[in-house]
């Protein structure tokens, strides 16, 4: 049960060390903040407290909604469906264009409408008939205590658990992280330190690390977006270094979202990416030899749609902002029978196609 004093108080952290003059280190992030006594770490909602760590984001649920799995984006994971999403407060990079920048970089405490237990969620989940439920809208490594439980309660009962993040966690916590995540949409902001840097007040080299161990030692499905902003990460050269990395790395069939930049925060006046450069950085990515480039926060029709890579034939075609129609039964192309890589139902699941 949840008490007040909880709630003002704030629950205690995991994943941190204490110190001999009375700080502690936090060891959730790549950040790996030393937060001083009284003080809070970068994200904001880690707070020291007479040299322990405590989480002001624990059941403090920001922007809960039953959103299409297309908006986390994640085009390969029981398309057509939906997840009760939700996020907190905080964030662990500090991004000049973040479009949620009232929630992840906020000045003071406060609550939605009330504080929620995991149970209540997944509850939540079950009656509004969520396939799952999604972690987003700010960074939810940061309220990591919180997510692993609800995460937990809901593979309990059946739910796939769908993180969108920015894949700036620790080595020492990311197994704990991401132990019931079936999904995962890893925002590669770039492929240079310096946007990284520059930009989100972060490092790249340790999102490169963890889209490394996702791959090779988890079970989790993973997408990749990549907002393009003109003139800071949409070049030619990095383009194709970004897609050469993932294809080698990763996997030719990782998808990645390519996804248009609009002006928001402390970057409101900087221009809007064009059309043409989302083509141009597709047509990139696909040369360089990944399998599903994808397009986003547009309408343009280039790059929305599932497609067989040996036959051609489209296979989940998607209206912008409005609906899904699946073709493929199953994994298999009823054409070709290729097997597209990801999660799709099995037969016998029910259709799950969505016309809202």
């Amino acid at each position: 049960m949840i008490s007040e004093n909880d709630i003002a108080e704030g629950f205690t952290a995991r994943w941190y060390e204490h110190t001999r003059d009375g700080s502690v280190d936090c060891r959730l992030c790549a950040r790996y903040c030393r937060i001083a006594a009284g003080k809070r770490g970068f994200c904001f909602v880690r707070r020291n407290r007479g040299g322990r760590l405590y989480t002001t984001a624990y059941g403090n649920a920001v922007g809960l909604s039953v959103d299409p799995v297309e908006k986390k984006p994640l085009y390969h994971f029981y398309p057509g469906s939906s997840v009760l999403s939700f996020g907190t407060l905080g964030c662990n990079m500090a991004c000049m264009y973040c479009q949620n920048w009232e929630i992840s970089r906020p000045e003071e405490d406060f609550t939605e409408s009330r504080i929620w237990s995991a149970e209540e969620l997944v509850g939540m989940a079950v009656r509004t008939k969520s396939r799952g439920i999604a972690y987003t809208y700010n960074e939810p490594v940061v309220f990591g205590e919180w997510m692993t439980e609800v995460a937990s309660i809901a593979r309990r009962e059946g739910l796939k658990n769908v993180m969108v993040t920015n894949g700036y966690v620790s080595p020492e916590a990311r197994e704990e992280i991401f132990r019931d995540i079936d999904a995962a949409n890893v925002d590669l902001k770039s492929f240079t330190e310096r946007f990284y840097h520059k930009l989100t007040g972060s490092r790249l080299a340790p999102v490169l690390e963890t889209l490394r161990w996702l791959a090779s030692a988890t079970s989790v499905w993973v997408e990749i977006t990549t907002l393009l902003i003109p003139g800071e990460n949409d070049s030619p050269d990095e383009i194709r270094a970004l897609a050469g990395f993932i294809a080698a790395e990763l996997g030719n069939t990782v998808p990645l979202h390519l996804t248009a930049f609009h002006g928001d925060y402390r970057m409101s006046s900087h221009p809007s990416t064009s059309r043409e450069t989302l083509i141009r950085s597709r047509e990139i990515a696909l040369e360089t030899g990944l399998k599903y480039v994808y397009t986003g926060n547009t309408a343009m029709q280039e790059g929305r749609d599932t497609c067989c890579p040996s036959c051609g034939k489209p296979l989940v075609i998607r209206e912008p902002y409005s609906s899904v129609r699946i073709v493929i039964a199953g994994a298999a192309c009823p054409s070709c029978r290729t097997i597209l890589p990801g999660r799709f139902p099995v037969s016998g699941e029910g259709s799950n196609d969505r016309n809202p």
